[in-house]
């Protein structure tokens, strides 16, 4: 038995979401004449209370579309130093839109509306590049999976309307957030100028995000992500598979919490592990005590076992709960970690 905890993102369709997407309707999205694509755009946008929505083949994509519609080049980005869209996306905030980025020392990956403020470069002073956006990641994956206080996200935007900043949600794993929470997605439209939300992370689908925001925000997107080559014909197969995730696997989510904090408790009863991160929803963080074994080590005697999990640097390791981790899969993996 393979027990693959590496990301989220390693699910594979299930056989209701196969059935959707063999029957989806299908156009050219291109010309935006895809049905079933269009359905779902109008499903998520509804979904935030929001006005509009594109579907684009990556998250990755939806996160640079937004930064290249909020910024002009030379300008600057604020974000925690674990921000995904500085770590994660290939350099492709300088790449794609000649922007910088101003990197909080937050907590797991959450600032706080002070260290925004204090982060802000006076506009008149032309020494330094002018703030022009605020990104936020939701859940924060770096910090082990971690649910911003929505007060805190509240008194950000605050900020941002005092110094006329653009507000980005970065919201690969907000579901996650939304279910761990028990906060109200319209709750997060009505705070952010755009939002990009991923559909093959906990929601299990093959392929594919979300942008939303206001309609003339969404209709700009359309040309950049074009530029980007992010533009898909038949696409209508795969958000088949997203609008049948949309109606079944939110919910179940409370499910990967469970599994994530129980393998939390056995991780932290054994000896040579130094540290577990808070869990909130379903990434686990921890650290090997380097004094008795190294994490080198601890990951090859798992990979040994077929048991898969990944390095995320600085000796940090992340396990990651999904759809496909059943519940014999997590039988399994408590009893050999109990034995390690």
């Amino acid at each position: 038995m393979t027990i693959n905890l590496i990301s989220d993102t390693v699910t594979k369709p299930t056989p209701g979401m196969l059935d959707a997407m063999f029957s989806a309707e299908v156009g050219d999205d291109v010309f935006k004449a895809d049905p079933s694509v269009n359905a779902l755009e109008e499903k998520v946008a509804a979904y935030f209370g929001m006005e509009a929505a594109l579907y684009f083949p990556s998250g990755t994509m939806t996160n640079q579309a937004a930064i290249k519609l909020h910024t002009q080049p030379g300008e600057q980005l604020i974000c925690d130093k674990y921000a995904h869209v500085y770590n994660y996306e290939g350099g492709g905030v300088s790449f794609n839109s000649g922007v910088s980025c101003k990197l909080i020392d937050g907590h797991r990956g959450m600032m706080t509306a002070e260290q925004v403020a204090a982060a802000i470069n006076p506009p008149d002073f032309y020494h330094s590049p002018l703030s022009s956006l605020v990104c936020i990641e939701n859940t924060a994956n770096k910090g082990g999976g971690a649910c911003w206080d929505f007060k805190e996200l509240e008194a950000i935007k605050a900020v941002c309307n005092q110094h006329q900043l653009a507000y980005h949600l970065d919201g690969a794993r907000l579901w996650n957030a939304l279910v761990a929470k028990e906060e109200s997605p319209k709750q997060y439209g009505a705070l952010f100028d755009s939002i990009s939300v991923c559909l093959s992370k906990g929601l299990g689908c093959p392929v594919g995000s979300v942008l939303v925001g206001d309609k003339e925000y969404i209709h700009n997107a359309i040309r950049v992500r074009k530029v980007l080559g992010g533009g898909m014909r038949q696409a209508g197969y795969l958000a088949a598979a997203a609008i049948f995730a949309l109606d079944h696997h939110i919910d179940r989510l409370k499910e990967d919490h469970k599994k994530a904090k129980e393998i939390g408790e056995v991780l932290n009863s054994l000896a040579f592990i130094k540290k577990v991160e808070p869990i909130e929803t379903n990434i686990i963080i921890f650290e090997i005590d380097e004094t008795k074994g190294s994490s080198e080590d601890f990951v090859k005697t798992l990979e040994q076992k077929d048991i898969h999990i990944i390095g995320m640097g600085q000796g940090k390791l992340r396990i990651v709960t999904h759809l496909d981790y059943t519940d014999q899969m997590h039988d399994v993996f408590l009893s050999t970690l109990r034995q390690l």
